[in-house]
């Protein structure tokens, strides 16, 4: 028999706190065939399940990515190094120190997925609200693939 936990493939952390954004990048990692959940977000101090990736969430602000150094300072080199999902809040380029923050800290990290602008996020109550929404798909699509590529 297949538990819950065993079959968690992403474990959501939401670096600054649990909101649409991290409820939403969860959403859009579970399988797109109706299967089921593969991820769902960790509680302050969870550990990871075993065999999941964690999956950092963070906006693009500079105050996000000090967010993800403070928790990569912490994160024990036991544990496999944590996926970043980086998602634009403003559809212009991150700010210099945040591109340079994330740049400088790659090493730390399995990989680096950045999506766009989620114009929708700022319109709707839930994720399953914003999944119906297709440049959302899109990033999902996008952002699965990734992963799943190099992760």
């Amino acid at each position: 028999m297949t538990t819950h936990a065993s079959a968690l493939k992403y474990g959501i952390v939401p670096v600054q706190g649990e909101g649409l954004l991290s409820a939403t990048v969860s959403r859009m990692l579970d399988a797109d065939d109706g299967t089921g959940r593969l991820s769902r977000s960790l509680m302050p101090g969870e550990p990871l399940p075993l065999g999941a990736l964690a999956v950092l969430v963070a906006d693009t602000t500079v105050y996000g990515t000090l967010r993800v150094e403070q928790l990569l300072r912490q994160w024990d080199p036991r544990v496999p190094r944590p996926w970043l999902v980086w998602v634009a809040d403003a559809p212009a380029r991150p700010a210099p120190a945040a591109r340079f923050r994330i740049r400088a800290l790659q090493a730390r990290l399995a990989g680096v997925s950045q999506l766009p602008y989620l114009g929708v996020l700022r319109m709707v109550e839930t994720p399953d609200e914003a999944m119906a929404d297709k440049d959302v798909q899109s990033a999902a699509a996008t952002l699965r693939r990734a992963i799943e590529r190099n992760g």
